[in-house]
């Protein structure tokens, strides 16, 4: 029996199982979901009176506005994320404990804070301390610290995947340690990090909607003051959470296009036959 990475492959009678759990809470999601609608169409809240203020050019573009610093925050963050996360997590696997115990630290310390508390700590903390940072900056960086602790554990995942011999064969060549980290290793490590890399920009995108607590332009800032403006908040965090999903969605197909070749390769390695003894014996 083929086995993946977590688990065995099902048989007969477990994709059996599978395929009738599915439909079972198919139906019922869909059951939910039209109760919900029809329970909103009861007290009137699908009348075109409440949505149609939504669709004028003013409003689209004040959630295309909003929309647009989502991005730029979080494009920025999934960056800076990474360069903190790799330098944290080549930190964790140096040999040096003056090195490895602070990056081990400071990895703990920032996932284990929830990010609104970090958030919180820029936003009042800093100020009593003298510091006022923009918003911009108050909300990047602890999505940034945050963020870059979990993708310095993926780094260093991805690290100790490699085959000892990468760095065996570097070390032969005159490579120092340094030296096939960079030019050796972590190309191979990012190469197949890159759906872990779309994941992290999925990631930061989703995390700065907490612009709102810092009151950061970004799109769920602006689709809450579209509902205080207008007074069809539902209306607003439906058409604002509509667009998360169609830009989340997008991104993970893309990631998924990234991973796609790596998966072929796996299974033509899967599928290639294995000599047997009698094989090996003829051809010599």
């Amino acid at each position: 029996m083929k086995s993946s990475v977590l688990f065995d492959e099902l048989g007969p009678k477990g994709k059996a199982r599978l395929r009738i759990a599915t439909v079972v809470a198919s139906i019922v999601l869909l059951g939910l979901v039209v109760g919900i609608i029809a329970q909103l169409s009861h007290v009137g809240q699908l009348s075109a009176r409440l949505w149609s203020p939504l669709w004028t050019w003013p409003n689209i573009r004040y959630l295309l506005d909003g929309l647009g610093m989502t991005l730029r925050i979080g494009l920025a963050c999934a960056a800076m994320s990474l360069m903190f996360g790799t330098v944290a997590g080549l930190g964790r696997l140096s040999p040096r404990r003056w090195l490895s115990l602070p990056s081990a630290a400071a990895i703990e310390l920032f996932r284990a804070i929830p990010l609104i508390l970090l958030v919180y700590f820029f936003l009042i903390g800093l100020p009593t301390f003298g510091w006022n940072l923009p918003p911009f900056w108050v909300l990047s960086i602890p999505i940034v610290l945050h963020a870059g602790s979990v993708f310095a554990e993926i780094v260093r995942a991805g690290v100790n995947s490699l085959d000892r011999g990468q760095f065996d064969a570097a070390a032969a060549i005159g490579l120092r340690r340094g030296q096939a980290l960079r030019l050796v290793v972590l190309p191979q490590v990012f190469r197949s990090l890159r759906p872990a890399l779309v994941t992290q920009v999925i990631r930061t995108l989703k995390e700065s909607s907490l612009g709102y607590v810092v009151s950061y332009p970004e799109l769920l800032r602006n689709g809450q003051v579209l509902g205080e403006y207008n007074g069809d908040f539902l209306q607003a965090y439906a058409v604002t959470a509509a667009i998360y999903i169609v830009i989340n969605f997008g991104l993970s197909k893309v990631a998924e296009l990234l991973d796609r070749p790596r998966r072929g390769r796996r299974r033509a390695k899967a599928a290639e036959p294995v000599p047997t003894p009698a094989a090996v014996e003829s051809l010599t």
